[in-house]
C-alpha cells in the first residue's frame, strides 16, 4: 500500500486476522467477469456464496511488483470503507495466489441492465434512485479521502431485487493525499473526464 510517498509490497502487507480468508475454504466456481489485470468467479467461502476475484501475477518483474502494490491498496481500502452501497468486503488472501472475496450480486452491472432494456429507458424514479445510490457511494468514499477513478457502469452491481446499486472495483482508487502520484491507470478512457488527459492530479469532482 502507498503511504507517505512509499510503496509497500505484498509482502509487507498486514491484513487484520478478521479479514484473512483461508483459501481452503475457498470452491471456484464459473467465471462471471474479467479484466486486464484479474478474473472474477462465483464461488463459495464457508458455505456463503460470494464474488472471487482472482488478481493475475504478471509476467516481468516490474509487472509483478505493480500488481502486488495494487492488490495490497485495493484490499487496504476495501476493509476500512463499509456502506451499503459499495459492495461488502468479506475478506482476502494473497497465498497461494491473490484473492479479493465480496458478496456476490446476482442482479449483475448496471451496464448489462440497461442493455437489456433497450430500447425502453429507467424509470425516472429508479433512475434517481440509482443516481442517488451512486452518488451515497462517491461521498462515503470521499469522506474517508479515496478517489475510485474507474466510476463506470460495469462497476456498478445491482442487488438481486435491481432496487439497489453498489458500486465495485476498487483496483485503480488512490487516497486523495496521494493523487500528485496518479501518472498512470487513470481509469477506462470512454468514461474519463476530460481533463484527465492534460492533467497528472485528480480531484474528487472529475472522479464523477
Amino acid at each position: 500500500m502507498e503511504s507517505g510517498g512509499r510503496f509497500y509490497s505484498v509482502d509487507e502487507f498486514n491484513l487484520d486476522p478478521k479479514w484473512l480468508v483461508d483459501p481452503k475454504h475457498l470452491y471456484v466456481g464459473p467465471r462471471i467477469g474479467e479484466g486486464a489485470h484479474a478474473k472474477v468467479y462465483e464461488g463459495k467461502y464457508k458455505n456463503q456464496i460470494v464474488a472471487i476475484k482472482i488478481v493475475h501475477k504478471g509476467e516481468t518483474t516490474e509487472e509483478i511488483a505493480k500488481r502486488e502494490d495494487r492488490f495490497a491498496r485495493e484490499v487496504a481500502m476495501l476493509s476500512r470503507v463499509q456502506h451499503k452501497n459499495l459492495v461488502k468486503f468479506i475478506g482476502a488472501c494473497k497465498e497461494p495466489v491473490m484473492v479479493i472475496v465480496t458478496e456476490l450480486l446476482s442482479g449483475g452491472t448496471l451496464r448489462k441492465y440497461l442493455l437489456n432494456m433497450r430500447p425502453k429507458c429507467l424509470d425516472t424514479h429508479v433512475a434517481i434512485g440509482f443516481a442517488l445510490d451512486i452518488s451515497r457511494a462517491m461521498e462515503c468514499l470521499h469522506s474517508h479521502g479515496i478517489i475510485h477513478r474507474d466510476l463506470k457502469p460495469d462497476n456498478l452491481l445491482l442487488t438481486e431485487d435491481h432496487g439497489t446499486v453498489k458500486l465495485a472495483d476498487f483496483g485503480l482508487a488512490r487516497e486523495e493525499s496521494l493523487t500528485e502520484m496518479m501518472t498512470a491507470e487513470t481509469g477506462t478512457y470512454r468514461w474519463m473526464a476530460p481533463e484527465l488527459y492534460s492533467t497528472v492530479t485528480l480531484s474528487r469532482g472529475e472522479s464523477i
